[in-house]
């Protein structure tokens, strides 16, 4: 079984990360991984703490020479921005964030539940993700994302591009996305925001191909992939909406028009003329692209801050302020690739699990052979 677990908090000394029931046998690179924290720290209307520090992480075990063992793997980031004990206790809770119910939850102060609250935690997850890619780059499975929204500002030519042609637009792009006049027009909506003391959301798009039929299942809830997708993507800081294929579209849609015609070929096999579905039904891959699409609202700490009441005199006020973000959407399409590799990974190693990379490797042959007789 695949399952990580992070601690730290956003301002403490390190932020760590333990992942089980990775396979020996993967090769792991460093670079690799500094590079996806890279990514994750860029990105248009990003804060200073981008400026500050520089992600990188140590490997702490599960890796000899360069390869896994089969043990845990474990990974430290230690913060440069290590002011944990220097800060001040807030008593001003922000609207949206979850200092509020956070505080009264845990009988505490705002301050300890804002550092380990913060999106900052995610640069662990970002290590888990590139971990589970390169495990999938040797299944040939390949995950890339791009922003198709940033306040009003969308895009709507996507749907029929590749992977690798997304990979190829959003390249450079400061906002990740694969249109460069949209990406202008975003770039403006997040200035414009920055001057009103404000924060703009929006929505992102990660897709996954190469992911065989038959990962999840339809039988138990719990191993349903869309509603495993679901889950570990409103988990992430921020996301209020996540949609699969077509999503909230389907409702305007007849039944014709909704779903995805079935079609043989003796080189392709089974396979899908349209994708609405976002390459699951059932529960299950149906082998077209994973498409899903997720929804950020505004970052909830603004200089122009919001009204709030004082938790010491139960006045109103005004909401405290910490050093945030203008728009974290294209950070968080990196984050959400992360996530959905992580998903992806898992399911694929509960139905073609071994302990080595030659074992899977094995399993996975044999699976692709009884589809291609079935």
């Amino acid at each position: 079984m695949l399952k990580y677990i992070t601690t730290g908090e956003s301002h403490g000394k390190y932020l760590a990360v333990i992942l089980e029931g990775m396979p020996s046998g993967l090769k792991i690179d460093l670079d690799d991984i500094h590079l996806e924290l890279k990514r994750r720290q860029q990105g248009y209307g990003r804060g200073g703490r981008q400026k500050i520090e520089e992600d990188r992480v140590e490997i702490l075990g599960g890796v000899l020479r360069g390869v896994t063992t089969g043990a845990p793997l474990g990974f430290l980031l230690a913060n440069k921005d290590f002011k944990i004990h220097d800060l001040p206790e807030l008593t001003c809770p922000r609207p949206g964030h979850a200092d509020l119910a956070g505080s009264l939850k845990y009988s505490q102060g705002i301050r300890a539940v804002l550092e380990r609250a913060s999106a900052r935690e995610t640069s662990m997850r970002v290590v888990v993700g590139s971990v589970c890619k390169r495990f999938l780059e040797e299944f040939s499975i390949e995950i890339v994302s791009h922003v198709v929204q940033i306040g009003k500002i969308r895009i709507e030519e996507a749907e029929d591009l590749s992977v690798a042609e997304i990979k190829k637009r959003v390249k450079d792009s400061p906002v990740n996305c694969i249109s460069r006049k949209a990406e202008k027009q975003m770039m403006a909506v997040i200035d414009a925001a920055n001057q009103k003391k404000d924060s703009v959301g929006g929505q992102y798009e990660v897709r996954v191909t190469g992911a065989p039929i038959g990962l999840g299942s339809y039988v138990h809830y719990e191993r349903k992939l869309d509603a495993r997708l679901a889950a570990i993507l409103m988990s992430k800081q921020s996301v209020k909406a996540v949609e699969l294929g077509y999503g909230t579209r389907l409702a305007e849609l007849f039944g014709s028009e909704a779903h995805d015609e079935i079609f043989y070929d003796t080189k392709r096999g089974y396979y899908h003329k349209t994708n609405r579905a976002g390459g699951i039904e059932g529960g299950m891959t149906n082998g077209a692209d994973i498409v899903a699409r997720v929804t950020m609202k505004p970052i909830a700490t603004l200089r122009q801050s919001l009204a709030s009441v004082d938790m010491r005199t139960r006045k109103p006020s005004v909401a405290d302020y910490e050093r945030a973000d203008i728009c974290a959407v294209p950070a968080g399409s990196v984050i959400g690739e992360s996530l959905v590799a992580y998903v992806i990974a898992e399911a694929f190693l509960e139905k073609f699990g071994g302990d080595s990379m030659k074992e899977i490797k094995r399993h996975y042959d044999g699976y692709l052979k009884q589809l291609r007789e079935s």
